[in-house]
Order: C-alpha cells, then structure tokens, then sequence
C-alpha cells in the first residue's frame, strides 16, 4: 500500500511541476547590410533573420516595426503629441499658461517638408523562401505567411528595405541642436516580440520598447570621413580608423567609403550615430568592460567635462557599480553625444551632453533595459524608475549623501498634488498625460525601488538587487516576478506593496496622535491617515541622549525586516492590522524622560505630509 502510495505521491508531484509555465523566449539574429548616403540621407540595406519560435504555438502572421514612418504629418505620433499639447496643466507665475508637450516633438511633425520626413519601405519579405502578404499599418507591417510558423522551429526571413532619415525630432534623426549629424536608432526592420502574452505590437507614438533578443551582424557604409559608435563591438578596427583600432583620424585609403563590422551577442535591439566631428575617449576598466565616449569637439570646458564623467563612471562601475548591481556582461559599452536626450539602447546610449547624471541614468538602463529587459510599455517605471534609482542610489554613493534619492521623493509629491496621477500598471502609451507618465515611470518607480528598501531592510535590498539581476537576466521579468525575488531574499509577503504602489494611486500618510503615560511607560498613539498601509520606522529619542528605534510591521508582511544599524536599539513591536486606523506603541522608558519621537528618520518612506510624523517635547 505504501508503495503506491508513494507512486500517486510522486505522480502528482510530477503534475504539479510541470503544470508550471516554462518561461520560454523567442530568439532572432539579424545580420544587415546597409549604405547610408550623405549626400540624399537615404539608407538602404538588406535584412537576413534566422528568427526561432520557441514558443508552443504556431504563427500564422508576424509583425515587424517600421518606426520611421511615424516621422510624417498626421502619423500617430503627430497627432498624440498635438492632443496633449492641447492639455493645460496650469500657469506661470506671469500667467503663461503650461501645456502638456513632450517639449521636444511639440507639433513638430506636421510641418516636415517631403525632404525632412521618415519612412521605411519594405515591399517584399520572404519567410522560409516564400512569398508573403503584407498589410501596412503605419509603423508596423503585419505578414500574413503563406505556410505557418511551427513551435519549436527555426525560421528565415529575407526582406530588403529603404529609408529616409528623418530630421531630429524623436530619438532617431540627423542634425540635432548640438549638431550631431545622424542618430540611428529604430532605422532597421525590426521583428516584434511575441511572448507568453502573445505579440506585443505598439505602434509607436514616442514612448517605449520592447525586444527579442538575439545576435546582430551588421555591415554599415557610409562615407570614410565619418566616425561612428554604437551597439556591439567593432570587428575591423584598424580599417575604419578614428582610434579605434591603431588609425587615427580618417582612414587613408582610394575608397571614398568606409564599410564599419559591428558584431553583438544577446542583445534585443541595436542603435548607432554618425558624424565627422567626434572624438573618442576610452576607459578600460581591468577584468571589465571598455567604456567608450563619443562626442562631438567644442571647446577645452566640454572636454574637460566629458573626460571628468568618463573618469567618474569608470571609478563608480569599479569601486560600486557592478558589486551593487551586478558585472555587465558585454565587453564594451559607447556612450555617445546624438539624438535628443539620453536614450537607452543594448551597449550603447545617445546622451545629449556630457553630463555625468544622464550618463549615469542611461548607464542603469543596461541593467533594467538591456540585461533584464522588461516590457517597457506594460512595465515602464521598471525600467525607467530602476534607472533612475541606479543613478541616485551611485550619484549618492559618490558624493557620501544617503538622501540623494529625495529627488525622486519630490517628483513623486507633486505628482499626487497635481491630481493627474494614474496607477503605474498603465500603458506607457496610454498615459492621459505626459506628466503622469514621467512622474509615474522615473519619479514613483524609483521610489518604488528606494522605499522597498525601507520595508525588507537595507542589507536585504543589497541580496536582492544582485539576486534579481542574476536571476532574471535575459529572461524578461515583469513586476510579480520582481516582487518575487524580493519575497525570497528577504523571507516577507509583499504582494500588498505591489498591489499597493503598482496598481492603485492610494497614498502614504501617517502621524503622530499623542504621545501620553500608562502604568509607568511612554505611549505613543499613531494613526494611519492615506490610505495604504505600511511598515513604520520609529524613532525615540531619550533625554538622556540614547535612542531607540521601534520597528513596526505590517500584518501582511508576515514578519519584519532585520535591524539595518548599530546606532540605534532596534525594537521590533506588534505587528500593525491594516484594517485597523490607529496603534498605541508602548515605549520602554516613562514618558518624562522621552525628549522626541518621529515617523520615518530616514525619510524612505513616502509620507505624503510629514508635517504631523514629529512630537517634541516643548
């Protein structure tokens, strides 16, 4: 009897594990040939994919972004952004009033002129060698296949293409404000994701992105007398020149071309810039990667300030970097001056200056986008908030200041004081305005990375940010795997902070009703005013100049963090019902020899008034 017992015993096991979904990815290599000519701005080029479903489902259609096609009049993009300049957000001291723009598209679009549009044509795509049907829709091409794509099958696919650059507007361009003359990101045929969701086809109206990872071969042309940087590493580094390999300068040769190799492994999307002015700055970090800076000559300031951050990133990256958040896996990394801003791609970012705090955002972007490479569009403040909490968190470390991250704190404030706050589970795209998308995805997302360090404790925010990057790297995490990770590192429940901070726009808000005497002890009476509960930190403070600080969990925490320091006594009290609005914390001294009590000393917590988390004695 025992023995078939343990054979159903073992039977049901194995149905248990398996009925778990297996976290599968599609992959795709690209190799591209392409020639960019100067002269036209016209680029053309050939695409050969070997594109693998891994998936258990046949595909009987595949869809490939052609993103370039949002630069023209009346496009989606161009009508998104003329809506939501439309908004009035408030006014001016002076009276002007503020309007929703995203400040660098504006109504920009639709007044291109034939020459200073995008597109991106592709007419023919041949997948397994056979023809196919296409359906245009604006920035994406829906390819309805002659023969179906098979699970667990290997897969080619042909297509030529040709595009225009547009002028710099949005992330990709030529001749932005400092001059640079081409930024290429979104300039190739790209496939889209298809996942455990099915595909993920945005058209693409200025926000976020997605990709399938996989390796890239790519074969650029262009004129010799441009230098360029981007995704990957440069295989013939000697022929192109510029310092790269041992040739400086333009390289001397009959052609009046130069072809640039570019190879990367594992990556999920490739970008690269051109121009004839760029200098290049390397710092080689030993047992790590090269970091590469690119920009454009100015004057002796802007190149004492690109050597400064190349300096700084080099020394944080040794000494920080990668022992917080884990070794970048690549060989090299470009930062380089283009595009409109700081744009995160796979190895390389498009940063506007030389500052060091947007190079280090874009920088944190090969961690939350690059490596790990959630789904920006469902998960924004993912990456966007993961970015910005890696830039505070190192910015912080460098300067010896632990309240760096009070800037993320603020925009958060006066996202709730705008009354325009949507939940963070929002599309990227479907934000009702610019400003609550921004402040949601950077602001609240990076307080969300900050303030979970406040509930699992210090040390255990450390385990968990190398934990969930080795974990989850390459594999696409969303937000409960994140939470997940935490959850194990740290041995609580917290599927109510996700809930919480993720899926509502609930706030933080707690105070201290009175602090009074009972049987010979101090009581402190707290109440819980917003309406999300939270662990709490507090802090006393003893006329005799020692301290304590009581840590108060959650119910639904099912536990409490460690003690974090040695300056104070650690108390760990009762754990706080949420259902219940108040809570009386017995103190283990009199009340006459408390000199102060507060809520959250080290202001992690995202109290929005903590004009009532103090009492003093007067």
């Amino acid at each position: 009897m025992k023995k078939y017992l343990l054979a159903a015993l073992c039977i049901s096991f194995t149905i248990a594990t398996n009925a778990q979904p297996e976290r599968w990815q599609q992959k795709v290599n690209y190799t591209i040939d392409a020639s960019l000519n100067v002269q036209t701005n016209i680029i053309t080029g050939k695409e050969n994919i070997i594109y693998w479903n891994n998936s258990p489902d046949t595909l009987h259609r595949i869809f490939i972004f052609l993103y370039w096609n949002a630069f023209q009049p009346g496009s989606m993009m161009d009508v998104r952004s003329r809506e939501l300049g439309k908004k009035i957000l408030g006014y001016t001291r002076t009276g002007k009033q503020v309007r929703d723009w995203d400040s660098r598209v504006r109504d920009r679009i639709e007044n291109l002129k034939p020459g200073e549009i995008g597109y991106q044509h592709v007419n023919n795509v041949l997948v397994n060698g056979l023809k196919t049907s296409l359906t245009q829709h604006e920035t994406v091409l829906e390819v309805d296949l002659s023969k179906p794509i098979l699970p667990h099958s290997q897969n080619t696919v042909s297509l030529p293409f040709e595009a225009q650059v547009p002028v710099q507007i949005r992330r990709s361009g030529r001749d932005n404000a400092e001059g640079v003359r081409y930024s290429m990101s979104q300039w190739y045929p790209k496939i889209a994701e298809y996942d455990y969701e099915g595909w993920n086809v945005n058209p693409y109206i200025a926000r976020e992105f997605y990709g399938v990872w996989g390796d890239f071969d790519v074969n650029i042309t262009t004129d010799k007398h441009y230098m360029l940087a981007g995704t990957g590493t440069i295989q013939n580094p000697d022929e192109v020149g510029f310092g790269y390999g041992k040739v400086q300068g333009v390289p001397q040769k009959p052609s009046a071309t130069t072809t640039w190799h570019f190879a990367a492994h594992n990556v999920h999307d490739f970008v690269w810039a051109a121009d004839t002015g760029y200098i290049l700055l390397k710092r080689q970090i030993p047992t790590g990667p090269l970091f590469y800076f690119v920009y454009k000559k100015k004057d002796a300031a802007q190149d004492s300030l690109w050597n400064k951050t190349a300096d700084s990133v080099a020394y944080a990256y040794k000494n920080f970097i990668a022992k917080t958040f884990g070794a970048y896996p690549y060989k090299n990394y470009s930062f380089i001056q283009g595009g409109d801003g700081g744009m995160e791609y796979p190895m390389a970012t498009l940063i506007k200056s030389g500052s060091r705090g947007t190079a280090l955002h874009e920088f944190g972007h090969s961690w939350y986008q690059g490596v790990l490479g959630s789904n920006e569009s469902l998960f924004p403040w993912m990456d966007e908030g993961g970015a910005t909490y890696f830039e505070t968190r190192t910015t912080g470390w460098l300067h010896r200041d632990s309240l760096w991250y009070l800037k993320s704190l603020k925009g958060y404030f006066n996202l709730v004081k705008s009354r325009l706050e949507e939940p963070m589970s929002t599309h990227a795209d479907h934000y009702n305005t610019n400003y609550a998308y921004e402040e949601a995805a950077y602001s609240k997302g990076a307080t969300f990375y900050e303030q979970l360090s406040y509930i699992i404790g210090n040390a255990n925010m450390d385990k968990f940010l190398l934990a969930y990057f080795n974990i989850w790297k390459f594999k696409h995490p969303n937000a409960n795997d994140l939470i997940r990770v935490a959850e194990k590192v740290s041995g609580l429940e917290l599927e109510w902070y996700k809930q919480y901070w993720i899926y509502s726009t609930k706030t933080i808000d707690y105070g201290i009703n009175s602090v009074s005497s009972k049987d010979n002890h101090a009581v402190v009476t707290l109440q819980r005013i917003g309406l999300m509960p939270m662990p709490l930190d507090v802090l006393v403070t003893y006329k005799d100049g020692s301290y304590e600080m009581y840590n108060i969990p959650c119910n639904m925490m099912y536990g409490h963090k460690p003690a974090e320091n040695n300056y104070y006594k650690w108390i760990f009290a009762p754990e706080w019902f949420w259902t219940s609005p108040t809570y009386d914390l017995e103190l283990s001294k009199p009340l006459n020899e408390v000199q102060s009590v507060e809520i959250d000393h080290s202001q992690r917590m995202a109290d929005v008034d903590r004009t009532n988390n103090v009492w003093k004695v007067q």
